[in-house]
């Protein structure tokens, strides 16, 4: 395993991430009982067999969210951490949604509505602190002064040590950690957006202004939700079944099977599995990036990318056929919300 220095915190994490908004439980689909937002997540027994792989081969960073699941993927990963680990030697994010509007029907503040939420974390993880936490995307209807408020009084609390960002436009991320270091409020040192191979909008401004600042990139959806990783005719129950991950990519399925192509034919020439080929390419330009697991094999098929050294040939050929795509998943559902 190789590890990486997370921006400008004292975190050294793993640069493969556990993702782990497969864990929690599913949805019944009996049309009746939802336990949880998606059908295909894993039960808490075969939930702490990926965790515990993943601690022995190496993985310290582990990526979840209090949405996930309803909660229950924050709880399977405290209660697997805390049999399986030694807190200090792990590294936990978590983020948080923004407020509904139950909470701001309520008066709820932005400041009292984190602490709240890191509170809820917490009990979940069953853990003192939380090493990263971070905002789940950008609420356009609770001033960030507020949001700023709240997560710093937690850091001062000791309840979180570091806050990350997640699907939010460069501006915003610039604006908001302006007005931090303006305060003298914990900066966001981290990034969690969505990018691949088949999406790589954020090439244009975010990307470049993480690096710039040293503000660490950790994408999500790493594999394209499996369709970087499996060959025509390979199908998993995810992409049979989840909805929104089938939103972000089927409208550009077309322009996107020539590049799936391509990782086809490096994977072959390399004699590696396609998702070698696809984080190789990756962990040439983030520092950690999220990679879901619902069997061993795919920890161990994501650990082996780190072995592959493309050329700058292979990256030109795996960049070269990319088009500008449409804004989709998280950040057009915050952009229709706007309208």
């Amino acid at each position: 395993m190789e590890y990486i220095q997370l921006g400008k915190s004292d975190l050294y994490v793993s640069r493969i991430c556990l993702g782990c908004m497969g864990f929690g439980n599913a949805s019944q689909n009996d049309g009746k009982t939802v336990a949880g937002r998606h059908s295909w997540t894993l039960d808490e027994e075969a939930s702490r067999k990926i965790i515990k792989h993943a601690l022995d081969v190496g993985i310290n960073f582990f990526d979840t969210a209090a949405i996930y699941q309803e909660g229950s993927s924050e709880q399977f990963i405290g209660r697997a951490l805390n049999d399986f680990a030694k807190r200090e030697e792990i590294v936990v994010a978590t983020k948080f949604m923004p407020r509904t509007k139950i909470e701001k029907e309520a008066g709820l503040s932005g400041k009292d509505f984190v602490l709240k939420r890191i509170n809820e974390s917490l009990e979940n993880l069953q853990m003192d602190y939380i090493d990263l936490y971070i905002m789940h995307m950008w609420d356009e209807e609770t001033p960030f002064e507020e949001i700023m408020e709240g997560l710093n009084e937690a850091h001062r609390l000791g309840k979180i040590r570091y806050i990350g960002m997640s699907n939010c436009y460069a501006y915003q991320l610039a604006k908001i950690n302006t007005y931090a270091k303006s305060k003298g409020y914990p900066q966001f040192i981290s990034m969690q957006n969505h990018y691949n191979l088949l999406y790589r909008e954020d090439e244009r401004e975010i990307n470049r202004y993480c690096q710039e600042e040293n503000i660490a990139l950790t994408p999500y959806s790493s594999l394209a939700s499996g369709r970087l990783s499996k060959r025509p005719g390979e199908i998993s129950k995810r992409l049979k079944e989840d909805q929104f991950a089938k939103s972000k990519y089927d409208d550009t399925k077309d322009i996107d099977q020539d590049i799936i192509n391509r990782v086809i034919h490096l994977a072959d020439q390399y004699n590696v599995e396609m998702t070698q080929i696809s984080l190789a390419w990756l962990l040439t330009k983030v520092s950690a990036p999220i990679i879901g697991a619902t069997k061993l094999y795919h920890i161990d098929e994501a650990i082996k990318a780190l072995d592959v050294k493309l050329t700058q040939d292979d990256i030109d050929y795996l960049e070269e056929l990319y088009v500008p795509h449409k804004l989709n998943g998280t950040m057009l559902m915050i952009k229709q919300k706007q309208s």
